[in-house]
């Protein structure tokens, strides 16, 4: 949208017509101490060649080259060049809410095809157009369990992603929806069941877990099922990790599933954006948030693709709508979309098996050395691993970056009872060298320490 400036003359004509002399009229309800009466301490303007020279200084302090082991919730894959061309096309890139379906129908056709993917990976009937995150689409399928049942608690997994369980609670503060925390089995790293089967009541609405969790570790997800429907309750299973579906058996017990979809070929910048999803049994499905694309016929015959079941605000009365967002994330599901279909099923079960074995030899080669040990290694896991270290993760660290490594993530934040503990991932851009590296920098601080 073009900046068209007002004249003078016409400022005047805009003041007159409401009331006022000045524009300093306009603003006589705040006080005056308030006011600002000066120009703003702002630094000058700059011409087009002083703007570029100030950006590449500044992504020149950026860290390149950097070997990352982080994951957590957010994981580096390889991104087909192809992604980039197709959604920078005009016709994808500029459109924002497909509401006129005639003018539509492609942005339309790819949310329906992302749709149908989804369902197929995560084992469902029936997936939405795209929620903002991984994190909103977990609160968000609580929300959607406690108005399927009528109930109002929630029992959700410690495994659970630390900052999934924030974004809940900051739902569930004015939902009138307590939430009881499950703890973890300290040899496997798995759902302790005893305890779940302890709070899990005819009160509650929902269970929440993640699986693979926040460890890295594949819960059972049959187990977690079965006490879950024994009380009534829904099991609603978050995936933060998208590519482990390659591999590991969909939750098909699950009654809803949230997923974090940014594996999905798009890319880390800086925190965004990401792609969650829900995907349910179609029993549940006017009660699933977000948007939904259909398919139907025209009055010719010819197939096309609409919004439909829109439960949403801004079409229905607001006291009925099933949630307050409002749209999708429509060019980033495009992105998955994309990257699943140059994977293809073959593909995705390759790159998730590449994703094993390097997290594998990963996990045994720190594990290794002096001072170092891996836990939880009575389960299986995906790409993430636990090590818990003699030396302060905060001193070895420091030497990694030294050598252009970044290593795990440090849990005493969240997890204190770990001590030294960190979160390492290993997907498939990692190389083996660069795992090698890693380990004689952690070595010479342990033999140390």
């Amino acid at each position: 949208m073009r900046y068209l400036p007002k004249s003078p003359a016409e400022r005047e004509w805009m003041l007159a017509e409401i009331g006022a002399r000045t524009i300093d009229d306009l603003f006589e309800v705040i006080p005056a101490e308030y006011r600002l009466n000066r120009d703003l301490n702002v630094p000058r303007q700059q011409a087009e060649s002083e703007i570029i020279h100030y950006f590449r200084e500044a992504g020149q302090r950026n860290a390149t080259g950097h070997a990352s082991f982080l994951g957590a919730g957010a994981y580096r894959h390889y991104r087909p060049v192809i992604i980039d061309s197709l959604v920078q096309r005009g016709e994808f890139l500029t459109s924002y809410t497909p509401y006129q379906a005639e003018m539509t129908q492609g942005t339309l056709q790819a949310i329906f095809e992302f749709q149908t993917m989804i369902a197929e990976l995560t084992g469902m009937d029936v997936a939405n157009a795209s929620m903002y995150d991984g994190s909103t689409g977990a609160a968000e399928a609580v929300m959607m369990a406690v108005r399927v049942t009528g109930r109002h608690k929630a029992v959700v997994a410690k495994t659970v992603h630390p900052e999934y369980r924030e974004v809940m609670a900051t739902y569930a503060k004015h939902q009138g929806l307590p939430s009881t925390l499950v703890g973890y089995d300290t040899k496997t790293g798995r759902l302790d069941m005893a305890a779940l089967e302890e709070q899990v009541t005819e009160e509650t609405a929902a269970v929440l877990v993640q699986s693979p969790n926040f460890f890295g570790v594949i819960e059972d997800i049959p187990a977690i099922a079965e006490i879950a429907h024994k009380k009534g309750a829904l099991l609603i299973v978050s995936i933060a990790e998208a590519v482990s579906l390659g591999v590991v058996r969909p939750p098909v017990e699950a009654d809803i599933v949230s997923m974090e979809a940014q594996s999905f070929g798009v890319a880390l910048s800086y925190g965004g954006p990401f792609c969650g999803v829900i995907a349910a049994k179609e029993q549940y499905l006017r009660q699933m948030p977000g948007r939904l694309a259909g398919q139907t016929v025209d009055g010719a015959g010819n197939r096309g693709f609409v919004l439909t079941l829109s439960t949403r605000e801004q079409h229905i009365r607001r006291e009925k709508a099933t949630s307050n967002i409002c749209t999708n994330q429509a060019l980033v599901a495009l992105m998955a979309t994309i990257f699943l279909t140059v994977y293809g099923k073959e593909g995705i079960r390759e790159l998730a098996e590449h994703n094993v074995a390097k997290a594998a030899y990963a996990a045994e080669t720190l594990a290794s050395q002096p001072g170092a040990e891996l836990l939880f290694r009575g389960a299986p896991r995906f790409h993430e691993f636990v090590l818990q270290t003699a030396e302060e993760p905060a001193l070895w660290s420091r030497r990694l970056m030294d050598e252009k490594i970044v290593g795990g993530v440090e849990l005493g934040r969240w997890y204190p009872e770990l001590g030294n503990a960190t979160l390492w991932c290993a997907t498939e851009v990692i190389t083996r060298e660069q795992i090698d590296a890693a380990a004689k920098v952690l070595a010479a601080g342990l033999v140390e320490a």
